[in-house]
C-alpha cells in the first residue's frame, strides 16, 4: 500500500506545482502588481507557461530512459493535459483581453498577426492529443496511437514559431526555449536514444 500512496502524493505534488503559476499570476492581477496592462500580462505569461509545460512533457520520455524511474512516466498524461489547459487559457486570454470577445475582429487580427493561425493549429493538435490520451482511445487507435502522439514534436515546432513571430525583435528568451527544445528532440535520435541507458548504467556504478 505504501507505493500507491507515494505515487498519489507525487501526482498531487505535480498538480499543485502546475497550478501554482496560474494562482500567482491571478494574485498579481488582483493586487495591481501586473503592470499597466494586466490582460496582456496574463496572455504572455500563460502562453510561456504553455510552452514550458510542453517542453516538460516531452522531456519525460528521455528522463524515464535515463533514470528508469516510474514517476516520470506516471505524470506524462497529466502534464500533457496541463499543457492543453494552459494553451486553452492562453486563447481565452486573447479572446477576452485583446478581442474583448468581439469575434468580428478576428479576421483583421489574423491579417495583421498571422502567428495567430500558427497558434491555433498548435492548440488544435494539443486538443487532439488530449482527447486521445486515455486508455479507450489507445485501444481504439491501436498501432496508430504512437505515430499520432509523435505529432507532439510538430506541435512544439509550431509553438516555437508562434513565439518567434511575436518576439522576433528580441530573440534572447526565445533562443533559450529553442535550445531546450533542440536538446529534447536530439534525445529522440536513435543513436542518442540508445546512449541514454548507458549513461544510467555508468552513473549507477
Amino acid at each position: 500500500m505504501a507505493a500507491p500512496r507515494i505515487w498519489l502524493v507525487w501526482r498531487i505534488g505535480v498538480f499543485l506545482a502546475a497550478l501554482t503559476p496560474l494562482v500567482f499570476w491571478g494574485w498579481q492581477v488582483a493586487n495591481n502588481a501586473a503592470g499597466p496592462e494586466p490582460g496582456r500580462y496574463l496572455l504572455l505569461n500563460i502562453g510561456i507557461g504553455a510552452l514550458w509545460m510542453l517542453l516538460l512533457t516531452l522531456s519525460l520520455t528521455p528522463l524515464t530512459k535515463l533514470t528508469r524511474w516510474k514517476g516520470f512516466a506516471l505524470i506524462r498524461r497529466q502534464l500533457g493535459l496541463w499543457t492543453l489547459a494552459y494553451a486553452t487559457l492562453h486563447l481565452l486570454s486573447y479572446a477576452l483581453f485583446i478581442l474583448g470577445l468581439n469575434w468580428a475582429l478576428l479576421g483583421s487580427e489574423i491579417v495583421k498577426r498571422p502567428y495567430i493561425i500558427v497558434g491555433m493549429i498548435a492548440l488544435t493538435g494539443l486538443a487532439v492529443l488530449g482527447a486521445t490520451s486515455n486508455r479507450w482511445a489507445m485501444k481504439r487507435l491501436g498501432k496508430r496511437w504512437k505515430p499520432l502522439h509523435k505529432f507532439s514534436y510538430a506541435i512544439l515546432a509550431l509553438a516555437l514559431l508562434h513565439f518567434f513571430w511575436i518576439v522576433r525583435a528580441d530573440l534572447r528568451e526565445w533562443a533559450i526555449y529553442a535550445a531546450v527544445a533542440a536538446l529534447i528532440m536530439a534525445t529522440r535520435l536513435p543513436p542518442v536514444a540508445r546512449t541514454l541507458p548507458k549513461f544510467r548504467q555508468r552513473f549507477s556504478r
